[in-house]
C-alpha cells in the first residue's frame, strides 16, 4: 500500500501528538482560571483534534526539510502552530457564513448556542453562540503565536520565521474580508474572485507554509523564489478544488450540506466563470438563487445545472490542471532535497485531487 504524503515520516500523527500535548497544558490553565472555562477547553480541543488533513503543517515541514533542515520534534511543534491559525479561520468563517456544521459536527457558534438553550440561561442564545465563536476564534489565533514560540526551535530561526507568520495571518484575514465584501456587493468578476482565492486561501494554504519552513531552515533566495513559484499556482488550484466541492461535493464526504456555498452566496471563481459565460436569462436566474438561505434541494440542483451547462465547471477543472502543471514544473527545477521534493509532489496531488 502506498504511504500517503501526509503520513511520510509519521508526520500527521506527530502533529496530532504535538497539538494534543499543547492543548493539555492549556486545558489546565483554563481550569485554573475558572471551572466554567472547561467548555472552552473542550470545544477547542474537539475542534482542533477532531479532523483536518494537516496539509499546512505538511507543506511547512517538507518546505523546511527540502531546504536542508533536519527532522526534530521541535520543528514538528513549530509547524503544528499552523493548525491553530486554521482553527481560527474556520471558526470565524462558519460564524460569518452562518454555517450549522463543520466536518459533520455542529459549528462552534451553534454548539454554544445549543448549550445556552439547554441551560436556560438569560439573553439570546444565538447572540451568546456568536460571541463565544468570536472569542474562541481569537483565542486559537493567540495560541498559534504561542505554540510557535514555545516550540523549542532556536531563537534565530524563529526570528526569521516571524515576518512570514505575521504576513500569512494578515493576508488570510484581509482575504476573508474581501470575501465578505464580494458577497455584499455582488461582484461577479473573475478578477475579484481570483484575488479573494489568492489571499483567503491560496497563499495561506501552500505558499506561506512553504516560506515558513524555508525561513526556519535559513533557506537562500533560490529556494524562496521556487517556493513562491510552486506555492502560488498550487494554492490557487487548491482553492478552485474547494470551490468545486462547495457546490458539487458529496455531503457525506465534505461534512457540509449540499450546496452550502450557493446558499451562502459565495462569489467564487467557478461562479464568476459561469456569470461570464451565461446569457442574461441565465445570469438573472443564477443571481437570484445565490445567497438564498431557503434554497431547497431542487433549487440547488437547478443552480448546479446552470453552472455545469455554462461550461464553468469544465473550465475550472481545466484551470486546476493548468495551475497544477505550472506548479510542478517549478518544483522539478527547484534546488531541493530529492526525498522532500518527492513528498511535495505527493502533497500537490493531495491538495488538488481531494474529495473532501
Amino acid at each position: 500500500m502506498t504511504t500517503s504524503p501526509l503520513e511520510v515520516a509519521g508526520l500527521r500523527s506527530r502533529v496530532d501528538k504535538a497539538l494534543a500535548g499543547y492543548l493539555s497544558g492549556k486545558q489546565s490553565l483554563l481550569l485554573d482560571i475558572d471551572p466554567a472555562l472547561g467548555d472552552v477547553a473542550e470545544t477547542v480541543t474537539d475542534f482542533v483534534l477532531g479532523g483536518g488533513k494537516r496539509l499546512r503543517p505538511a507543506f511547512a515541514y517538507w518546505g523546511y526539510r527540502a531546504a536542508g533542515g533536519l527532522d526534530s520534534d521541535e520543528i514538528v511543534a513549530a509547524v503544528s502552530a499552523l493548525e491553530f491559525v486554521q482553527a481560527s479561520a474556520l471558526i470565524h468563517d462558519d460564524l460569518m457564513d452562518r454555517s450549522d456544521t463543520r466536518r459533520g459536527e455542529p459549528s462552534v457558534h451553534r454548539r454554544f448556542e445549543a448549550r445556552h438553550t439547554a441551560q436556560g440561561w438569560r439573553g439570546g442564545a444565538a447572540a451568546f453562540g456568536d460571541a463565544a465563536a468570536v472569542l474562541l476564534g481569537d483565542l486559537t489565533l493567540v495560541w498559534s503565536d504561542d505554540m510557535l514560540h514555545r516550540s523549542g526551535m532556536p531563537f534565530p530561526d524563529l526570528a526569521r520565521a516571524r515576518p512570514v507568520f505575521d504576513d500569512m495571518r494578515t493576508e488570510v484575514t484581509l482575504g476573508q474580508y474581501l470575501d465578505v465584501l464580494t458577497q455584499a456587493t455582488g461582484d461577479t468578476s473573475e478578477e475579484r474572485a481570483g484575488k479573494v482565492a489568492r489571499y483567503k486561501s491560496a497563499k495561506y494554504t501552500v505558499e506561506r507554509p512553504l516560506l515558513l519552513g524555508a525561513a526556519l531552515a535559513g533557506a537562500g533566495t533560490a529556494v524562496v523564489e521556487a517556493y513562491s513559484g510552486f506555492g502560488l499556482p498550487l494554492g490557487e488550484a487548491f482553492q478552485l478544488r474547494d470551490d468545486v466541492l462547495g457546490i458539487f461535493g458529496d455531503p457525506a464526504q465534505t461534512g457540509k450540506p449540499a450546496g452550502d456555498d450557493l446558499r451562502e452566496g459565495k462569489r467564487t471563481y467557478l461562479v464568476a466563470s459561469a456569470f461570464a459565460a451565461l446569457d442574461d436569462t441565465g445570469r438573472d436566474e443564477l443571481d437570484a438563487g445565490l445567497g438564498d438561505q431557503g434554497l431547497d434541494d431542487a433549487g440547488v440542483e437547478r443552480l448546479r445545472a446552470i453552472i455545469r451547462d455554462s461550461g464553468a465547471l469544465a473550465a475550472t477543472e481545466q484551470r486546476i490542471d493548468t495551475l497544477s502543471t505550472e506548479a510542478l514544473d517549478v518544483l522539478e527545477r527547484a534546488p531541493l532535497e530529492d526525498e522532500a521534493r518527492t513528498v511535495l509532489k505527493g502533497l500537490a496531488a493531495a491538495a488538488t485531487r481531494r474529495s473532501v
